[in-house]
């Protein structure tokens, strides 16, 4: 029995690449995934080559078409979710990168954005992107390849380079290098962009040195991004939805209405609450982004980032070698009592919001000789938990009362993490059916832009609970974890090496 307007979903992520083929009812006919290797060149730099990003897309796509075609399912669009603020520059000639990808993590650039701060700098900055001067962002990563690689900055200015984030790659590639475009998300990230005009900025164009023919062209979140290959896939299928994958993640969670926040938990953590039509301008380090832009509606967003989530428990596993997969986890947490008093800040590429301090690297506390592996385990979760308290006060410290937090992705599989979580942050926590609603939310766009769904109401209607967890901890208890984990981290904040 055939199955009619199926959508392939593309989720590149920073630790591996993600095939998912949903039917038009969001249920999963297919996946496959891949897992490709991180370099570390240096302490604080992070890079991924391009052929491994694009290698392992190609392969699970592949895999994912091959399995869904055996059960019947007819494909007719695709949507595709990147790992956000990672950075590309290539040839537009031959289609290939003039340097590893910068990864989101990379801290290279502090120098730059403290010098940038210094000279006054970082008003106009936030007033326009919404963002902060941090390495986080793309705009000091694209100046840093073309200031650092021999003949670069030249090229550019003459157009002979392009830039783009990891979905501008991959729809580069899909396309035969016949589409450079980005999409109103993914370009918000950048720096460069202006999110009130949803334009390329010039000032910041002039600010970060970036030469405005190395650009890629910006669309909504729906939109015809052109159409693969069929030489690489086995047909030419039109890509329809493109999003970071925060902003996917919001989709795929059904946030669309204002106040509706949810927290993603993947290599990272971000907490991402919907703002509606106008950017609220934090005063406690939060990013004012732009959620989404469907059908000529833009909403946008207060955002948290959480550096390290999940990359702590690949730490473990590939690391410190503690575990042998990440669902290891969940006994050991449960093996130790709440107030056992090992604390750790996995602040390994520095610390995100609301602190910001890139310098900042990772700490333990409270080690004795009784501690061991299950001690470090769950510290490790935990400061998932306590990262994304400080996240949610900060929302609060804006005038926000929250009520639920909607939670995805990989680790949320871990219902000690999920308990906690609810626990320390004391209020409901709410988990969908399908944890992976970054690439869900790329399905809907694509599927929103073919006229699969009508509008936004209609992918609501297919939003499916899983599980809530509900607060279930003594104040008094949590008052002293938090007190210790807030010891922890100022401590690690104030370390100096």
């Amino acid at each position: 029995m055939p199955i009619e307007n199926c959508i392939l979903a593309i989720d590149q992520g920073t630790t591996s690449s993600r095939a998912i083929v949903f039917a038009p009812d969001s249920s999963i006919i297919a996946s496959a995934q891949q897992e490709f290797d991180q370099h570390y060149p240096q302490n604080g730099w992070v890079e991924h080559d391009p052929e491994d990003i694009w290698s392992s897309v190609l392969a699970v796509c592949r895999q994912a078409l091959q399995h869904a075609m055996e059960k019947g399912a007819h494909i007719v669009a695709i949507g595709v979710t990147n790992q956000r603020e990672t950075t590309l520059v290539w040839d537009k000639t031959t289609g290939k990168a003039i340097y590893k990808a910068i990864v989101w993590q990379d801290r290279r650039t502090a120098d730059l954005c403290k010098s940038l701060q210094a000279e006054g700098h970082l008003n106009a900055v936030q007033e326009r992107t919404g963002l902060l001067l941090d390495p986080y962002f793309s705009a000091t990563k694209v100046a840093w390849i073309l200031d650092n690689v021999a003949g670069a900055r030249a090229q550019a200015e003459v157009g002979k380079l392009a830039f783009g984030t990891v979905d501008s790659f991959i729809i580069w590639r899909l396309t035969g290098g016949k589409v450079h475009a980005t999409d109103v998300t993914n370009a918000s990230r950048t720096n460069l962009f202006n999110i009130h005009s949803l334009k390329w900025d010039q000032t910041l164009l002039d600010l970060f040195t970036v030469p405005a023919a190395m650009l890629p062209e910006v669309k909504e979140c729906c939109a015809d991004y052109g159409s693969c290959l069929s030489s690489l896939l086995g047909q030419s299928i039109p890509i329809l939805g493109v999003a970071g994958d925060q902003h996917a993640a919001t989709i795929g969670q059904c946030c669309f209405s204002p106040g509706s926040i949810k927290s993603t938990y993947g290599t990272g953590c971000f907490v991402m609450l919907n703002t509606g039509d106008t950017p609220l301008v934090s005063k406690h380090k939060l990013l004012t982004t732009v959620a989404y832009s469907i059908k000529g509606t833009t909403h946008y967003a207060l955002e948290g980032s959480i550096f390290i989530a999940g990359a702590a428990v690949q730490w473990l596993r590939d690391g410190l070698k503690i575990i042998d997969s990440a669902s290891q986890t969940e006994e050991l947490a449960k093996r130790i009592p709440d107030e056992h008093g090992v604390y750790i800040v996995p602040a390994f590429t520095g610390i995100g919001a609301p602190y910001w301090s890139p310098e900042t690297r990772g700490a333990i506390f409270g080690l004795s000789r009784a501690t061991d592996s299950a001690h470090i385990a769950r510290a490790t979760l935990e400061a998932v938990c306590y990262q994304t308290f400080d996240l949610l006060e900060a929302m609060e410290q804006e005038g926000i009362e929250l009520k639920k937090l909607r939670i995805d992705g990989g680790m949320v599989a871990n219902n000690w993490l999920c308990q906690f979580l609810s626990d320390v942050v004391n209020i409901s926590v709410e988990r969908p059916k399908i944890l992976e609603t970054t690439a869900l939310g790329a399905a809907y766009l694509a599927g929103l832009q073919f006229g699969i769904y009508n509008n936004v109401e209609d992918l609501a209607k297919l939003n499916q609970l899983d599980k809530t967890f509900s607060p279930a901890m003594d104040n008094e208890l949590r008052s002293r974890l938090l007190a210790g984990w807030h010891s922890a981290i100022n401590s690690t904040l104030g370390f100096k090496a």
